[in-house]
């Protein structure tokens, strides 16, 4: 059977479901609704969605098909008229079936105290409870493989074991150098001395004074820009991203809190390289966009996990300032403004630049194992998660500010020495612009004086020139006369 594409429009009373089923045949078609549940059947398409609402069948329903788009349009009512349903983009989670949205854990709580329900009401906020189906098929549990001393990573620290097969590629993955055996605090450590290493405060000095190229990249409006001020822009998925979305596999997660704030808290770290990326392209990808996104977050480059706000803006701050092309304080304050305006925009935003980032890993080899680890689990679990939450998200993000002195490459000592020196520098050269025109003035004095005594020494010699001619002269008609007299 072939999943048909589809899409979810509604108003007060009614959702409208469109089915592009161009091959499908219209005499056999069969629709099935069912309180949350709608099931569309017509050979080779079957569609069925666990929509976020409950639809009734009472008379007023319509369906219609366009023989020469191959599509049907079908009007359902809703089950109480004036109920808007939320996430009828979430394609994946319309796809998931019922018995996979909310598994019960096999251990039975016989009693909860006061944190336990209050857990549980926070976890279950958007969530209703459901009856177990027993016509679900069974498949038998099989253990994995895993070494005692194997360390997890991934999405929510479910993977293990995959670094072992990758020998050859694991170093042009991530900077880790040994993933299966290394333990999430000596991660951290090692990460930050890389980092120490790596910063160059030549190339810093030189990103504060040359800008220019940064002040037109900070001057860009992202796609995302305007989305968390203007509730009127609604954000739409492209054909290919619905189709992407239709091939994500259709599952949920069972999460522990500290577990979800540690997802959140990734996700930071994963849309700052992305918007990073977005920023300095100008909406556009080059051929180094995988390596830059991956490069400045430290949950792909470290398989780095966070605890607190304050852990992974520090970790997107120092990156930024040590491995890419501009590596400016203030185009990093910029990209951390864009990541909140992501997260404030919704769920719907979120998503979108998550199926950006899967396009990008899934062309860059070796680094589409990443999408394995992390991008393709966070695509399914965001369109489960709760727009409350994010926005509250994206407030904890926007409050927390943080200082060069935080930073830890010693920024301010940096900039001060820096300027003190080309301070000096512009008044040495000051200094010797001053002397060289000194110089300049006297030099032209002494020109002046030898010119003027040359002058008067060729003077001299005109002048005693024009005596001895006068002498001889007169000489030479003394003796004219004295021959004349002779004579």
């Amino acid at each position: 059977m072939l999943t048909p594409d589809f899409q979810l429009k509604q108003d007060e009373n009614n959702l409208t479901i469109i089915i592009i089923a161009p091959h499908a045949r219209v005499t056999d078609t069969e629709i099935f609704i069912e309180d949350d549940e709608f099931r569309f059947h017509s050979k080779p398409y079957f569609l069925r969605l666990c929509l976020p609402g409950n639809i009734v069948e009472n008379g007023h329903e319509k369906a219609n098909y366009d023989s020469s788009k191959g599509i049907f349009t079908i009007v359902v009512p809703k089950e109480s008229p004036g109920e808007m349903f939320e996430g009828l983009d979430m394609l994946t989670s319309l796809l998931t079936p019922k018995s996979q949205k909310l598994k019960k854990p096999v251990i039975e709580v016989i009693k909860k105290d006061e944190d336990d329900k209050v857990e549980e009401e926070a976890h279950s906020e958007e969530e209703e409870e459901e009856e177990f189906d027993w016509h679900v098929e069974q498949h038998p549990y099989k253990e994995k493989e895993l070494l005692l001393d194997s360390q997890t990573y991934g999405f929510a620290n479910q993977k293990s074991g995959i670094f072992k097969r990758l020998q050859d590629e694991v170093y042009e993955i991530v900077d880790l150098p040994d993933p299966e055996h290394c333990p999430p605090a000596d991660r951290r450590t090692m990460r930050e001395q890389a980092e120490t290493e790596k910063f160059d405060p030549d190339h810093y000095i030189a990103d504060l004074y040359d800008d220019d190229a940064i002040q037109q990249i900070m001057k860009y409006d992202p796609p995302w820009c305007y989305m968390s001020e203007n509730k009127d822009i609604t954000v739409e998925f492209t054909d290919k991203e619905k189709q992407k979305m239709k091939n994500l596999p259709k599952k949920e997660y069972l999460l522990d809190d500290a577990m979800v704030t540690t997802l959140y808290l990734g996700l930071i770290d994963i849309l700052f390289g992305y918007a990073y990326n977005v920023r300095i392209n100008e909406g556009d990808e080059n051929v180094e966009s995988g390596w830059t996104i991956c490069k400045l977050s430290a949950t792909l480059s470290w398989l780095e996990t966070f605890s607190s706000v304050s852990e992974v803006v520090r970790s997107c701050i120092r990156r930024s300032l040590c491995y890419p092309l501009y590596r400016h304080w203030d185009l990093s304050q910029t990209v951390l403004q864009d990541v909140h305006s992501i997260l404030a925009a919704g769920k719907q935003q979120v998503l979108k630049c998550l199926l950006d980032i899967h396009s990008i890993l899934g062309s860059s080899y070796p680094r589409y194992i990443l999408n394995d680890l992390y991008i393709t689990d966070y695509c399914v679990w965001v369109q489960t998660i709760s727009n409350k939450r994010l926005k509250t998200l994206a407030s904890a993000l926007e409050k927390r500010t943080i200082s060069k002195e935080d930073v830890g490459f010693e920024l301010e000592f940096i900039e001060t020495n820096s300027a003190d020196t080309e301070k000096g520098d512009s008044d040495t050269e000051e200094v010797l612009v001053d002397s060289l025109k000194a110089v300049s003035i006297n030099q032209a004095g002494s020109d002046s004086d030898d010119d003027s005594e040359v002058s008067d020494n060729d003077s001299s010699e005109d002048s005693d020139d024009v005596s001895d001619d006068c002498a001889e002269s007169v000489q030479s008609e003394r003796i004219s006369n004295s021959q004349k007299e002779n004579i």
